[in-house]
């Protein structure tokens, strides 16, 4: 299933301190110090990263973590997928034969296709992207009115 959960969102924020000094080998207890999350979190986060290969670790008096790859081919699909495991909707967009009214549902191509949009937006969507600053909001127009698309002719 597709969720984001809360440790998902701290591996994340893990991994951007990681991606600001990508060169650099960090220790677990900088990592929490920098990002601000609890110190047992993050050690879970990096043994779970490590194990997809997201982050490298290092063993020793001078041992850490640090990113396997550049930020800009750290898809954000691979951290939820690290973290969560298959990205998914529902269950029968991941798994066929897992739903009792699959065979006559009206509604699983529909949700196969949200899928397919968010997986698509996750897989293009970088950990360098993340570093980028947030844009600043476009004010609309008149925020009263509803957008065309979504006016339904009676």
């Amino acid at each position: 299933m597709l969720r984001v959960t809360r440790l998902t969102d701290y591996a994340t924020v893990v991994l951007t301190v990681l991606a600001e000094q990508a060169e650099r080998v960090h220790s677990a207890a900088e990592l929490a110090e920098r990002s601000r999350v609890e110190p047992a979190t993050v050690a879970k986060v990096l043994k779970l990263l490590a194990q997809a290969g997201l982050v490298e670790s290092f063993r020793g008096t001078h041992g850490g973590y640090r990113l396997a790859r550049p930020p800009e081919r750290i898809p954000l699909a691979a951290i939820v997928e690290a973290l969560e495991g298959p990205l998914g909707m529902t269950t029968c967009s991941v798994h066929d034969g897992e739903c009792g009214i699959e065979s006559h549902c009206g509604v699983r191509a529909g949700w196969q296709r949200i899928n397919d949009v968010i997986v698509d937006a996750l897989a293009r969507t970088t950990l360098a992207d993340m570093l980028a600053p947030v844009p600043p909001p476009v004010p609309a127009k008149n925020p009263k009115a509803i957008p065309a698309a979504l006016v339904t002719p009676t």
